[in-house]
């Protein structure tokens, strides 16, 4: 294993192994206005909610690691105390990328990638029309990590007002998270978009998992069950009895034989089928019906 002392190496280094490795990350697209009322509009993917109550967002507007440098954003955040962010999707991306060019001050990037302003409701700043959701946010506070190229700046953002667009919630009024279509960035030019890989995990927090440790040694140190395998069986609060285990062999003769057969493989990446197709239970009856 390739081991990092990030003082031995040279920042720009250190900052694509942290881009690669920590991912994917979800898309600030900042819109600030300067002094003079000129609008901004730049995506940061240093960026995440950090809070409900108050609803809290963070993004970093770091500096530059070659020149040390700051970014406009970072300039008119402590000047102006507001931003809107927007969330970035699948049908932005390309304009996101396009905003985030190196423009001289006052160079108005909501013009330069052809994105709608819209006027916001209690912050100066304008919000993008094309994303499908608006965060107006009072800055509480900036807290600068360091003074040499590649320090991180975070901008601890309030959320004042939200707005959504009705298109992407739901028959009960929340996000539907095919419908928003999110993407966010990886290492190098990479990005990801979150519709076509997404899958659920359910959360155990009103169950109570028997964990992996309860899982019989065979069963554990199998060639066959990967680690998310054994995950999804310990996250059952019960093993099936002995009766549901015969009534699913009763019931069918394919499962009745290959048990007969007696081959661990065979058992196993059957029942693998079963969990990868979200169904640990059956997928227990299967490892537990040899010993019934």
């Amino acid at each position: 294993m390739l081991t990092i002392d990030p003082k031995e190496i040279p920042v720009a280094q250190m900052h694509q192994y942290l881009l690669g490795a920590v991912g994917p990350r979800p898309i600030a697209f900042a819109s600030t206005i300067d002094e003079q009322g000129r609008p901004n509009l730049s995506p940061f993917s240093f960026f995440n909610v950090f809070g409900a109550n108050p609803p809290i967002l963070i993004f970093s507007p770091a500096r530059r690691g070659r020149d040390n440098t700051v970014k406009h954003t970072y300039n008119n955040a402590k000047a102006t105390g507001e931003v809107v962010i927007n969330v970035v999707n699948y049908d932005i991306v390309q304009q996101v990328s396009l905003s985030s060019t190196e423009y001289a001050e006052g160079v108005n990037e909501f013009k330069k990638a052809g994105l709608t302003m819209v006027r916001s409701e209690v912050v100066r700043p304008f919000r993008v029309k094309e994303s499908p959701v608006h965060f107006e946010c009072r800055i509480n506070e900036v807290v600068e990590l360091g003074e040499e190229g590649g320090a991180g700046n975070l901008v601890i953002c309030e959320v004042l007002k939200m707005h959504i667009q009705e298109e992407i919630l739901d028959e009960k009024g929340y996000i539907d998270q095919h419908k928003i279509d999110l993407v966010a960035r990886m290492g190098g030019n990479w990005y990801t978009r979150a519709t076509p890989s997404m899958f659920e995990v359910p959360k155990p927090l009103q169950t109570l998992g028997i964990g992996i440790d309860a899982i019989a040694e065979e069963i554990r140190n199998s060639k066959y069950l990967s680690g998310n395998d054994l995950g999804r069986l310990g996250n059952v609060e019960k093993l099936p009895t002995a009766q549901e285990v015969k009534a699913l062999l009763k019931n069918n003769d394919e499962l009745s034989k290959l048990i007969e057969e007696n081959e661990e493989e065979k058992i196993h990446l059957k029942a693998k089928q079963y969990l990868e197709n979200d169904d640990p239970g059956t997928a227990w009856k299967i490892l537990l019906a040899k010993n019934v």
